[in-house]
């Protein structure tokens, strides 16, 4: 019998979750790209949520929901989840998915250029407990910037994919996306504004406290 691997193993601890398989159907039902959050991590996201009691928490990339509702569900009666997506479509398929999952009133879709939305947000005094990064990979410096930008005191910052399937740890990759990971990954582990850690498994996700 072929060896589980450590993400193997840890998933065959956990029962199916029906709710989050629908998600994952739905996808590619819709023919979009099946790149939502590893399981493990999205457990983690919803504890996380529940654990600092965040109450805004905003999400950059929202894809098919399945990240939406991992999150909304760590929310108490009254918190309330920002998903940025840059295609109306996918944000379309995402809501459908949190209305299905019973989170549909928990969350706000904002489409266009996350970027635009996230100024849009600083001009309307919006502040926020927990962020979670899943966009574009050039972005994500920008996208840690404006989450410090936003924090309130303590508020936790998530990034997906740091690992981009190794491709930041090859020297002989040097496309501008990995460019840009290899800095948020820099930035997360030495900016003087935060306490970081970086896990390594599935693809890497990175967990920041904005001092």
């Amino acid at each position: 019998m072929e060896q589980l691997t450590g993400e193997q193993y840890v998933e065959s601890l956990f029962a199916r979750d029906e709710q989050l398989e629908r998600v994952k159907e739905g996808i590619r039902a819709n023919q979009m790209r099946d790149i939502s959050i590893a399981p493990g991590y999205g457990r983690l996201l919803t504890l996380l949520v529940k654990m600092i009691g965040a109450g805004q928490v905003l999400e950059i990339g929202a894809l098919g929901g399945y990240s939406g509702i991992c999150l909304a569900r760590g929310l108490g009666a009254d918190g309330k989840l920002v998903s940025l997506e840059l295609i109306r479509e996918y944000a379309d398929v995402a809501h459908g998915h949190l209305q299905q999952a019973g989170l549909g009133d928990k969350v706000e879709y904002r489409v266009g250029e996350a970027l635009d939305s996230l100024e849009a947000l600083a001009q309307e005094g919006r502040t926020f407990d927990l962020f979670f990064i899943d966009a574009d990979k050039g972005n994500y410096p920008n996208y840690l910037e404006w989450a410090i930008k936003l924090a309130n005191p303590g508020a936790i910052i998530v990034g997906d994919n740091t690992l981009m399937h190794g491709e930041t740890m090859d020297p002989n990759v040097q496309g501008n996306r990995v460019l840009k990971m290899r800095e948020f990954n820099e930035r997360i582990a030495r900016d003087p504004r935060l306490e970081s850690v970086i896990l390594p498994a599935y693809d890497g996700l990175a967990i920041a406290r904005v001092k």
